[in-house]
């Protein structure tokens, strides 16, 4: 049960909007996913010192999968714009 797994840092993030980013993709590819962050760091919108990080933490079961999706980086031509589909 993913309840009782062990949960892993994958990623950190430098707020609420990159952290979103990322969960997006991790979603995207059924991963699993946890944010921890301090709650200073959100309501006065500040990143210094570890202040405003958004640790993303996903089952120690998909931490490959999630470092290999997050390793992958896309550009235009990846794209198929034309047909409304992704290539």
């Amino acid at each position: 049960m993913i309840n009782d797994e062990k949960w892993e840092v994958v990623f950190t993030a430098s707020g609420m909007t990159q952290a979103n980013i990322i969960l997006g993709r991790l979603t995207t590819e059924d991963i699993p996913t946890r944010i921890k962050y301090d709650a200073a760091g959100p309501i006065y919108a500040i990143t210094i010192n570890g202040l405003g990080e958004v640790k993303i933490l996903v089952p120690a079961t998909a931490l490959q999968k999630a470092r290999s999706v997050l390793s992958q980086s896309y550009d235009e031509r990846d794209m198929n714009w034309e047909n409304g589909e992704l290539s």
